[in-house]
């Protein structure tokens, strides 16, 4: 079901119950209407189960969903099915909207026809300490598609998108995993050649905190960097499919962030992810640059000593260098 005009905000939490309530406040308190608020307590252990039902007794326009904790992508893959909105916002638990962010995208999606995503600047600061008045990121910048800017980082934070509920359909199902989940969702969405709003003002906080973030040891985490490797496989699929050439800068770009990645999966203990991450940027890099000195003296030297070997020396020289 499709209600035309409603916002529809995803907001999946883990063990937050404090951070929530600022973060569903900031949402109640858009001047936008209307809107519904979807929570999907991700199998939290604490008291926020209790929280999450409270706030969705005070407020009509909030409502709950409880599961067993598979992640953040999982969760805000189960809000979506659940939500009823004509525009879809996705938002974490620790970080908050700004008071005219819905009516001000809403009105730029409605202008602009053929904009299926609507962004405007994030502002970046630690929980405690007082907003900056800096734009996150690239957030402060006009970007008129995702692709190729998407391919060498997510430029901006979940909080700043507004999405067109017809372009969230159309990408489909968020993925399982655990890290960079988001960041192959938007590189899904900018496949499709959306066309992006620009708002130019802040419209979300994206704020840090103290605890353990699901992104920390991505380095070298075995479990971590298996959910890498496979989002970093999907990345590049999105943007085959997009028509991106090893030609542009940010494929040039991507196709060192695989070969890095290969490096760090070997080191440990990955050997089938630190091969196919090794072809992938190899592919990425193009025929002529992929049969280059590097790439033939990184294989060599595995099939040598074996990728975890080859891996753990290629990045204690990575650290070196640093």
């Amino acid at each position: 079901m499709l209600v035309e005009g409603l916002v529809s905000t995803i907001i999946p939490v883990h063990n937050r119950p404090t951070l929530l309530r600022e973060a569903v406040a900031s949402v109640l308190a858009q001047t936008y209407r209307p809107i519904e608020i979807i929570i999907v307590d991700d199998g939290s252990t604490d008291n926020t189960a209790r929280e999450v039902n409270a706030l969705a007794e005070s407020y009509p326009e909030v409502r709950v969903i409880h599961r067993d904790n598979r992640g953040p992508g999982a969760a805000r893959e189960t809000g979506r099915r659940a939500a009823q909105g004509e525009f879809i916002q996705y938002l974490d638990s620790d970080d908050l909207l700004l008071p005219t962010k819905f009516r001000l995208q809403v009105v730029g999606l409605r202008e602009c026809k053929d904009c299926a995503v609507a962004y405007g600047k994030t502002r970046f600061y630690a929980i405690g300490n007082q907003p900056t008045s800096t734009a996150y990121k690239r957030t402060g910048e006009r970007i008129l598609t995702m692709f190729p800017s998407f391919l060498k980082s997510r430029w901006w934070s979940t909080s700043t998108a507004l999405y067109r509920r017809a372009i969230t359909d159309k990408v489909g199902a968020w993925t399982n995993l655990r890290n960079e989940e988001d960041w192959e969702y938007d590189c899904r969405v900018a496949s499709k050649g959306v066309r992006l709003c620009y708002c130019d003002t802040f419209v979300s906080d994206t704020r840090s905190n103290a605890g353990a973030h699901l992104s920390d040891g991505g380095s070298h985490d075995p479990g971590k960097l298996r959910d890498r490797a496979t989002a970093h496989g999907l990345i590049l699929e999105h943007a085959l499919a997009a028509g991106l050439t090893h030609e542009t800068p940010e494929m040039q770009h991507f196709a060192r962030e695989l070969f890095l990645l290969s490096r760090q999966c070997g080191a440990a203990g990955l050997g089938e992810q630190a091969w196919i991450l090794f072809e992938l940027a190899r592919k990425a890099s193009g025929t002529k640059r992929s049969r280059g000195i590097d790439f033939f003296l990184y294989r060599a030297g595995a099939r040598l000593v074996g990728w975890r070997a080859i891996g753990r020396v290629s990045c204690g020289l990575d650290r070196f260098r640093a």
